[in-house]
């Protein structure tokens, strides 16, 4: 049996960091590879991660709701070996390979693991510990690739060969080793250590393994490292520029050595301080009682204490909550803010009465009833827009400026905006000029409800080229709604309530209380001019007070 460590993997396209929102499995739980051990929310969605291993759950490394960065460790496992099988069918003692020692018991586990190695000598090419270590996942794709694991250089722990090692094997690499052929090399590090930094005798927060199942200092095996850290100290250490490796602690969490942000903050500043000064090609005079400008370089080139003062200029005031900005929230403001600021907006407002349309919802809901669908307005307004769009195309296309082209699309996928605890998602329904009434509602339906749920995929979330937002399931009438860029429009729907409207009867006009259903039209005005804009409405318009004519949509 080994231990595994498992990395926060890249769950979405350009996606650097997630929430730990729950934990699915539990240190004793058994698991199977590709079975789902957390649920990450990142900025575009919640998704469950797999395992990449089958065995058993060591222990896990991230607390439910922190930020982890991908490519962090947040779960370990102990798992079986594939030549762990030979090598105890070749010991004539019967003795199974130990698995790595973690303090007292090392010296004593040794001479059982060099006796193993060296009866499994016979089966596989020698590696730094006489064995190849090489994790289910890692010989499959060996496999795949034609490539003979016990050939390939492993970069982690006492040789142990990963999937991007037979990857680099494959295309012609030798591996992750030095190119000076010496595998225990140290890479140089161009910070100073923990013992120019005054650490004294405390330990860096590194815990490597070697192959023989000793704990090495840091940076004695490149690739190996288990750093006990938070998220959070992890980015307050990129911060101040400092490896977080090298970092000395006198803190522990079970057994381990373990940094925190104040180790940080105090390596990183005695760093600072020890370094020989030098000039500041832009020096900044600061006067006397004014704060120090506080630098955004991640070189830790601010001065000690600017980072203190600015938390306590901004902490929130007796009373006030701090609400975290980040996830699906976060992913909204940049997109909105992207949007407002590229596309110069324009919003068409106008009415539709929609005596017709409520009339015609009526008839058809039992026959939506037997077919188990909940039919709403929303199918007869995406058919209606249909309409719209193959009328007057500019308003689902795509403005790619550095082309210097617009792109008039061929296909009709309009997204949903629907509100959730998380915030605002928008999953898309595609080829709605080709789908029923019934279909259409079955399908809003579905995605509505996983999108509450939190259960969307990104895919589902893609591939828009136009946006309807209902805020009247709300309340409300008008609204400017922010075009879903680099999409070209997006319409606002308000209530459907009985509204005074004046009718033409026995050649007199009066006004009589009808349903009419508000429209908010926002366009990209780079693209489409106002004029076009009304008659687009207008063509939507025409089609909902007469529904017949969505028949032919």
């Amino acid at each position: 049996m080994t231990v595994e460590e498992f990395k926060l993997p890249d769950v979405g396209e350009g996606v650097a960091e997630g929430e730990l929102v729950s934990w699915l499995v539990a240190p004793g739980d058994r698991v199977e590879e590709d079975q789902p051990v957390a649920e990450v929310e990142t900025d575009k969605a919640l998704v469950e991660v797999p395992s990449s291993y089958d065995g058993v759950v060591e222990k896990l490394f991230a607390e439910e709701g922190e930020m982890v960065p991908v490519g962090d460790v947040i779960i370990s496992f102990r798992v079986d070996e594939e030549g762990d099988a030979e090598a105890a069918a070749a010991d004539d003692a019967g003795t199974e390979t130990a698995p790595e020692p973690d303090s007292a018991d090392e010296s004593a586990a040794e001479p059982v693991a060099e006796e193993a190695d060296a009866e499994a000598a016979d089966a596989e090419p020698d590696t730094p510990s006489g064995r190849t270590f090489a994790p289910p996942s890692a010989r499959r794709l060996a496999r795949e690739l034609g490539v003979d694991v016990a050939a390939v250089d492993g970069s982690g722990p006492g040789g142990r060969v990963s999937e991007s090692d037979v990857r680099a094997h494959a295309e012609g690499g030798a591996g992750s080793a030095d190119a000076s052929g010496d595998d225990d090399a140290p890479e140089p590090r161009p910070a100073p250590t923990p013992t120019d930094a005054g650490s004294g005798d405390r330990k860096v927060a590194v815990s490597k393994r070697n192959g023989d199942g000793a704990t090495a200092s840091a940076g004695s095996a490149a690739g190996g490292d288990t750093t006990l850290a938070t998220p959070a100290t992890r980015k307050a250490a990129r911060e101040r520029g400092v490896d977080v490796d090298d970092v000395p602690t006198d803190e522990t969490r079970d057994g381990e050595a373990f940094v925190t942000a104040e180790a940080v903050d105090a390596y990183a500043d005695a760093l600072e301080s020890a370094a020989e000064p030098t000039p500041d090609p832009e020096p900044v005079d600061v006067g006397a009682g004014t704060e120090p400008a506080v630098s955004d370089a991640a070189d830790g080139s601010t001065a000690a204490g600017t980072t203190a003062d600015a938390s306590e200029t901004e902490a929130p005031a007796d009373g006030d909550e701090t609400v975290p900005y980040r996830g699906v929230r976060r992913t909204i403001g940049k997109q909105m803010e992207r949007s407002k600021y590229t596309a110069p907006h324009v919003t068409h407002h106008d009415t539709a009465e929609v005596d017709a349309l409520v009339e015609a919802r009526e008839e058809l809901k039992p026959t939506a009833e037997a077919r188990d669908v909940k039919l709403t307005y929303m199918p007869f307004v995406m058919k209606a827009i249909v309409a719209g769009l193959k009328e007057y195309p500019y308003l689902n296309s795509e403005l790619r400026e550095e082309d210097e082209e617009i792109v008039l699309k061929g296909e009709y996928n309009l997204g949903i905006a629907v509100a959730t605890d998380a915030g605002l998602m928008v999953p898309v329904v595609e080829n709605v000029d080709e789908k029923g009434l019934f279909e259409l509602a079955d399908e809003v339906n579905d995605l509505a409800a996983r999108a509450r749920e939190r259960k969307l995929k990104p895919a589902e979330m893609k591939g828009g080229t136009f946006s309807i937002t209902n805020f009247g399931a709300i309340g409300g009438e008008y609204a400017t709604p922010i075009i879903n860029y680099p999409e070209t429009a997006i319409l606002g729907l308000g209530a459907i309530e009985e509204r005074p409207v004046v009718r033409e009867r026995d050649g007199a006009s009066e006004v009589v209380p009808a349903p009419t259903l508000p429209l908010s039209l926002s366009i990209d005005h780079r693209v489409v001019d106002g004029a076009v804009a009304a008659r687009f409405a207008n063509t939507v318009m025409e089609h909902l007070e007469n529904p017949l004519l969505l028949l032919n949509q």
